[in-house]
């Protein structure tokens, strides 16, 4: 349990539901914990979700799934600020967590301090969260809008210098450095938190402490590596996961382990051999594309490939207890993985060491 959470944690206690919300908030707990506890493929309201605000991008990173296949052919858009409030009055009063983020750069949605403040007027408890790669014109002056109102700004670094400039394809590493550095000045002294997050693969994997000692240097406080997810990849065979097992690579952790640092280090996607049920998205954290298609993950929210429905056109709770949804969990309490998960790093990954 990382003290990032359990700040956030302890945000939404100080501000739970109140008056007749708070009855109906608890009973959504005791409601989704009688479905888990009797197998149910139906869900209660839900206590996170994302929210894809923009599928535009201003980059064209290698590591990203955008530039493959399934993102080639995905539809670009930006989600209506009237729709995007319509989701969020769906979400209150059960939502614990929403993150305004997606396959596209989040500053791109020029309404986002609108959408932001709208959220903190209905609880100010609900963790809001943004990720950006700070290199948009005016990112700064955006930040600085919402300073204090959201929870979280992680911020996308994958290398230093040349590596980052190699990967982050129209980007420039001095600019990065300059807004990440402004940034961490505007939020600092608030309740806002900011999050390097590194997308750990062949060609950056040896920048592991220096990406930690950035952190350092622009006094971030939480840095989290997240293994290069193969399932919204096309063209990249799964052997691509045995560098994970490999000495050079165990190298670099251990040089990361060795360097003493105050900054919280995380790891996401780290492998394992249990199958789907090792991945918990199909009962929570959903995820809501900017024209309302409801893909199954965060990881390949490409609705063309797979949807359990449209939250504008009928509804959120409908959607996720549509019969597509339910019969996609039922494959989960068998352990049986769908063809559309093949490659996640949940799924086809041996269990990383670290």
């Amino acid at each position: 349990m990382t003290k990032r959470f359990i700040e956030n944690v302890m945000k939404r206690v100080r501000h739970m539901p109140g008056g007749p919300d708070l009855f109906r908030y608890a009973g959504n707990k005791l409601n989704h914990l009688a479905l888990k506890t009797t197998r149910q493929t139906r869900v209660a309201h839900p206590s996170t979700v994302m929210l894809e605000l923009s599928a535009h991008c201003n980059l064209k990173c290698t590591i990203c799934p955008r530039e493959y296949g399934y993102g080639e052919e995905m539809d670009m858009g930006l989600m209506s600020e009237s729709d995007a409030k319509k989701i969020v009055d769906e979400l209150v009063p059960y939502v614990d967590s929403i993150g305004l983020t997606g396959m596209g750069e989040t500053l791109m949605y020029k309404k986002i301090d609108r959408i932001v403040d709208y959220i903190k007027e209905k609880n100010k408890g609900i963790v809001v969260s943004i990720s950006t790669n700070a290199v948009l014109p005016k990112t700064v002056e955006k930040i600085s809008l919402m300073a204090g109102k959201l929870d979280t700004i992680q911020i996308s670094i994958d290398g230093i210098n040349d590596v980052y400039n190699a990967i982050r394809v129209q980007s420039d590493f001095e600019l990065f450095r300059g807004n990440v550095k402004a940034i961490t000045e505007i939020c600092r002294n608030t309740s806002t938190n900011v999050m390097l997050n590194m997308v750990v693969t062949q060609e950056n994997f040896f920048h592991l402490k220096e990406v930690v000692q950035f952190a350092e240097e622009m006094g971030i406080k939480y840095v989290n590596y997240t293994i290069f997810n193969l399932a919204c990849i096309t063209g990249v065979d799964l052997s691509y996961y045995d560098f994970y097992q490999s000495q050079a690579f165990k190298d670099e952790v251990s040089r990361l382990k060795s360097h003493p640092t105050n900054v919280e280090i995380t790891w996401s996607g780290l492998g394992s051999e249990k199958g789907f049920q090792t991945c918990g998205l199909p009962w929570g954290h959903f995820y809501v594309c900017w024209n309302g298609e409801m893909a199954p993950c965060c990881a390949k929210p490409f609705p063309k490939e797979k949807s359990f429905g449209n939250v504008f056109k009928e509804g959120l709770m409908p959607v996720l207890n549509s019969e597509s949804f339910r019969e996609f969990r039922k494959l989960w309490l068998k352990n049986e993985t769908p063809e559309f998960c093949r490659g996640c790093h949940y799924t086809d990954c041996k269990k990383i060491e670290i």
